[in-house]
């Protein structure tokens, strides 16, 4: 596989991340563990399937435990803080900053051997960071409301996340795709632990509520790892990030589509504000 066509499988993950939030409000009120329980134990079983018709079961048994860890704890980290921030906050305005990742990820990937930042990054950058500052000001229409910052709060830490998974992955080029399997099994090990512990257990209580729930199992929770993978590993990196902008555009419009969230021009130049830094950002990929 070529590096830009690695590229183009890693987007998939960015269309598919794009409805994360319309199937994650649909999931209501199952709380946050039980739906990365559910969420994973779908997306794991999926991916076993595909390692055992594949034969790469072997491959699995030479991976260090430390690999294992750190994905897990990348795939639980970020979905229990997203789930978590999408209950306590707005779901719209808490999505657009969850997606502040893919600009992180550009300002990460700087750090990375043979990659640098150019002042085009760097303006994207601020563009972006702009447009959180819209939303937590209460530009998104909701006007400021202190009790939606706990949520805020969490999405920027999703993230933070996500952004420093990705980037790291990058150091684990040679471990093969089909580990991700194992991260999502010890993802729904761990989420249904700590639900039991801590949670209440309240499941979907509509058709709407189990589709969403399945949804998200198949896709954004699942498929989406696999390819964004290919991609993080194989592809470029920065552009890849960079053409991930286009994820909170599409999420904000998605969210709208379904009534979910009102249009309002504060949402409009928030949404604005984070996407509109790809051109910029990406300009100077394709540029280095």
């Amino acid at each position: 596989m070529t590096r830009m066509g690695a590229t183009a499988v890693g987007f998939v993950a960015v269309l598919l991340w794009s409805l994360l939030a319309l199937f994650t409000v649909g999931s209501a009120p199952t709380p946050p563990l039980l739906l990365n329980a559910i969420c994973f134990s779908i997306g794991g079983s999926l991916g076993l399937i595909w390692v055992f018709a594949t034969g790469a079961l072997t491959q699995l048994l030479q991976i260090s435990w430390k690999t294992y860890l750190f994905g897990a704890v990348g795939l639980f980290g970020y979905h229990a803080l997203y789930f978590s921030a999408l209950r306590m906050a707005p779901a719209a305005e808490a999505g657009l900053i969850a997606y502040l990742w893919p600009l992180l990820i550009v300002l990460f990937s700087g750090l990375l051997p043979g990659e640098k930042l150019r002042l085009g990054h760097l303006f994207g950058a601020c563009l972006g960071f702009a447009g959180a500052a819209v939303i937590i000001g209460g530009g998104g229409g909701t006007g400021f409301q202190a009790q939606y910052l706990p949520g805020y709060a969490l999405a920027l830490l999703c993230a933070l996340t996500w952004s420093g998974y990705s980037v790291l992955s990058r150091r684990l080029g040679d471990v093969p795709t089909s580990s991700v399997a194992v991260f999502c099994v010890a993802t729904a090990i761990a989420s249904w632990c700590l639900h039991f512990a801590l949670e209440e257990t309240v499941v979907p209580d509509s058709a709407i509520g189990w589709a969403s729930v399945l949804a998200l199992g198949l896709g954004p929770v699942g498929l989406a790892f696999y390819v964004w993978d290919i991609g993080v590993k194989r592809g470029d990196i920065q552009i890849l990030g960079t053409a991930s902008y286009a994820a909170p555009l599409l999420s904000t419009l998605a969210l709208v589509a379904a009534g979910i969230a009102t249009p309002t021009w504060g949402l409009a130049i928030a949404a604005f504000l984070i996407t509109g830094g790809a051109a910029i950002a990406a300009r100077a990929s394709l540029r280095s």
